[in-house]
């Protein structure tokens, strides 16, 4: 995965993502090309590192060092979620409040937002953080 913003491009390692603090947005990498994925907001992924027994067991289970990885794409509207509430280390998206548990699964725990943030597996390879599989659920809103 490599970071958007100022470090676009460059990978991210476990050390990137200190635990508590904000989320680090990232794109994917194309493994063969290398290309950065970046041409689609679909595609933002949001990193965040909580202590490992904070987790519930699914979110545990797709984690490596603590490091997790959602969707950075709204459910309810499709908004970027760009806020963190650092007293209740929750994301939350800036269009319509909704917000989300980073350890339980992305769970909605506030807001208009009809479902979860997709998740994404990761792990970490050659101090790599580096995806494990794709999105649990297609990210963004689904049109009734």
């Amino acid at each position: 995965m490599a970071a958007a913003g100022a470090r676009t491009g460059q990978f991210i390692t476990p050390g990137d993502v200190p635990a508590g603090q904000p989320p680090v947005t990232v794109y994917p990498v194309d493994p063969g090309s290398r290309v950065v994925r970046d041409g689609s907001r679909l595609n933002q992924i949001l990193l965040v590192r909580c202590a490992p027994d904070e987790l519930d067991e699914e979110t545990r289970a797709r984690s490596a060092d603590g490091v997790v990885a959602y969707s950075g794409v709204c459910t309810h509207a499709g908004c970027d979620v760009t806020l963190w509430q650092s007293e209740t280390r929750r994301f939350r998206c800036p269009c319509h409040e909704s917000e989300f548990d980073p350890r339980d699964s992305g769970r909605v725990v506030g807001g208009p937002a009809p479902r979860r943030l997709p998740r994404l597996a990761v792990k970490i390879v050659d101090g790599v953080i580096v995806a494990g599989g794709g999105f649990t659920g297609r990210p963004g809103f689904q049109p009734g």
